[in-house]
């Protein structure tokens, strides 16, 4: 028995079992021609960027009139990346606050906090990130802090895009 692979994946962030952000890094793995639109209620930068990080093409709030859906599935379809309108401008911003941030410098990571960093760059929460590394959730709220300190970010969203832009993971 032969699978059909789908051209466009709509997805989620929130689901049973597995987030929607691991979701897509699995598909792009194992699909890599496979487009993937995000349709979500998630507006947080964090959770944005980090599907896009991911692999997603696009990334459609579930509040998009249905007619403009369907053309987002097209545009992901024949290659676009659409975008709801506010997503679109949170992202320039990500990218424009990052840019202005200096690329070369010195940031000295430990191995646990480059390990909890990863975890957040893939969309994890607090919880899952201490599950995921057998530590308290007050633990990993410390390394967090430590993490942002060395990276002069003030929010997860922040440090999300300072480690991509810079390849710190």
């Amino acid at each position: 028995m032969q699978l059909a692979t789908p051209d466009v994946v709509m997805m989620d962030i929130n689901m049973p079992g597995i987030s929607g952000i691991e979701a897509v890094q699995v598909i792009k793995e194992n699909f890599p021609h496979v487009r993937i639109l995000m349709q979500t209620v998630f507006e947080e930068n964090d959770k944005i960027f980090a599907a896009i990080c991911a692999g997603a093409s696009g990334y459609m709030l579930k509040k998009t009139a249905p007619q403009k859906m369907i053309e987002s599935i097209r545009e992901t379809w024949i290659g676009g990346a659409p975008m709801t309108p506010s997503v679109a401008v949170k992202v320039l911003q990500m990218f424009r606050s990052q840019s202005n941030n200096e690329k070369n410098e010195f940031i000295d990571l430990s191995v646990r906090e480059k390990e909890i960093l990863a975890l957040l760059v893939k969309g994890k929460s607090y919880k899952a990130v201490a599950s995921g590394c057998f530590i308290s959730i007050d633990t990993v709220s410390t390394h967090v802090r430590h993490i942002y300190e060395k990276l002069h970010v003030h929010s997860k969203s922040e440090a999300v895009a300072k480690a991509i832009i810079q390849k710190l993971i």
